[in-house]
């Protein structure tokens, strides 16, 4: 798909037919112009020669049918991954903003690929048209998007935020923008400029450890934004939106799930507004690096979280079974 040359190609048309056009494709979720029955014959026939609306993917589900993950294949051969997680009251799509990812963490399968390139806006958009339109099979819808899948979203600042606007458009897919979350690392140029957007989009930092030397270990992105700078922008950002954030944690054996961890993270947020931030806990998942927590170990860190005054909840862990989970996704590799 390319949705970037169905504007230019429509341009010369009356404006209506853009309005057709797009609500085929977001609200109809065809697959061949042959289906937009609202549109000439012999323009859809130009369409589908010179847009065409095929997804090349496959797909991976689950053995509990919870989780799907989409391998799409884009047009210069490169892959990236998606992955449709059903929760009991929504849909949720995690999407790729990158093929590949420049931040190396040492916990992820994506970071092991290096960067290769950004994704334009319709390449992400077509992620959810993609798990959209397998939905639509069985009568169900996309309700929300994650910005958790291959890359760094605040590296590829533009394209994202262009790509939100086509899904929260009445006229595009029309998730609202509440249902849509953007994870990074703590690109703080992007936590920046995001402060100043005038969108309901969730923020989550993904932070991973309590302080600088551990968290080096295993983001090398930290040694440019230390954990004083993301936090110094995360509180600019809540005191503009009063919106809260997410701070995700992943649970690694031995290495960040210690008591005195849990109590050295609640000290580092207790700075900022306790009733805008919450922790959200992620079990490590074997990318081949490092064990996840045990049990004990993670109910214990919940504990000196909440005896902090710390909000925390734990992550359900979708798609393990094939390489579909957070830190898994590698482009089919």
């Amino acid at each position: 798909m390319n949705l970037e040359k169905l504007e230019k190609i429509l341009a010369d048309e009356p404006a209506f037919r853009l309005k057709q056009a797009k609500e085929a494709i977001f609200s109809k979720l065809i697959e061949n112009w042959n289906e937009a029955s609202n549109l000439p014959a012999a323009f859809r026939e130009k369409l589908n020669q010179e847009v065409p609306l095929q997804i090349d993917f496959k797909k991976f589900i689950s053995s509990d049918g919870v989780t799907v993950k989409f391998l799409i294949t884009l047009g210069d051969g490169q892959k990236i991954e998606s992955v449709l997680m059903r929760h009991e009251e929504r849909n949720t799509v995690c999407v790729s903003s990158e093929v590949g990812c420049p931040l190396g963490c040492t916990f992820c399968a994506t970071g092991k690929m290096g960067f290769i390139r950004n994704l334009s806006a319709g390449e992400i958009v077509e992620q959810v048209l993609c798990v959209a339109r397998f939905l639509k099979k069985e009568n169900q819808r996309a309700d929300s998007v994650v910005f958790m899948g291959m890359g760094e979203p605040f590296l590829n600042y533009e394209n994202v935020i262009a790509a939100i606007k086509i899904l929260n458009d009445e006229k595009g897919l029309g998730i609202g923008a509440r249902h849509i979350s953007i994870s990074t690392a703590g690109v703080v140029e992007g936590i920046r400029k995001f402060t100043k957007e005038a969108m309901q989009v969730n923020l989550a930092i993904s932070l991973h450890a309590p302080n600088d030397k551990l968290r080096n270990e295993i983001m090398p992105v930290g040694k440019k934004y230390n954990i004083k700078k993301i936090l110094a922008a995360v509180g600019e950002y809540l005191e503009t939106t009063g919106r809260k954030v997410m701070f995700e944690y992943l649970m690694i054996k031995n290495f960040n799930d210690r008591p005195e961890h849990a109590r050295e993270l609640a000290t580092l947020l207790s700075q900022l507004p306790r009733n805008l931030i919450f922790v959200n806990l992620i079990l490590y998942n074997p990318t081949g690096n490092f064990l996840p927590s045990k049990k004990e170990a993670v109910q214990k860190f919940k504990e000196n979280l909440r005896r902090a005054g710390i909000i925390v909840t734990e992550r359900y862990r979708f798609g393990r079974g094939i390489k579909g989970a957070c830190g898994q996704l590698a482009g089919g590799k």
